[in-house]
């Protein structure tokens, strides 16, 4: 309803009502109304991240620094990133951040394939985190697509 009113009208109908202009500068904003905490996608990322770091703590990877220094910058980065986003109240900005996570959750996707592929784990230790980190990418995919449709030109 708001976007179909122009600015300069919704100024000559509050002309005698001078406090309310302190509010204008919130007409042209879409400001979120939950906390980064709050979102579904963020929840899996954190059950993500846990499982990662129990899938690390196995003996196959105990020397494997430079691996498990990289998978876990990945997943923490899914979060990190859709908290930072939402922090800008901006859906725009919002939408890049979400996209950055989208491929850390691809690359932590890649690092458990190639964990099974090095012998380091079997498909049964990793099948929760990929399932889980397919699911992240279609609710990171869905965000996206539900933010772009609120974006003014």
């Amino acid at each position: 309803m708001l976007d179909e009113i122009k600015p300069f009208k919704i100024l000559k109908t509050l002309k005698y009502q001078p406090y309310i202009f302190l509010n204008l500068s919130l007409l042209n904003k879409k400001i979120m109304t939950k906390s980064f905490e709050e979102f579904e996608v963020y929840k899996k990322g954190i059950q993500l991240a846990k499982l990662i770091f129990q899938l690390l703590n196995h003996k196959p990877f105990e020397k494997e620094f430079g691996f498990k220094d990289q998978i876990k910058r990945a997943v923490i980065s899914i979060t990190n990133n859709i908290a930072e986003g939402s922090e800008y109240n901006n859906n725009k900005q919002l939408i890049r951040y979400l996209k950055i996570s989208k491929g850390s959750c691809a690359e932590v996707r890649s690092m458990l394939i190639l964990s099974r592929e090095l012998g380091f784990c079997n498909q049964t230790e990793i099948q929760e985190s990929y399932q889980i980190s397919i699911e992240i990418s279609q609710n990171l995919s869905n965000f996206i697509k539900y933010l772009s449709t609120k974006i003014k030109d």
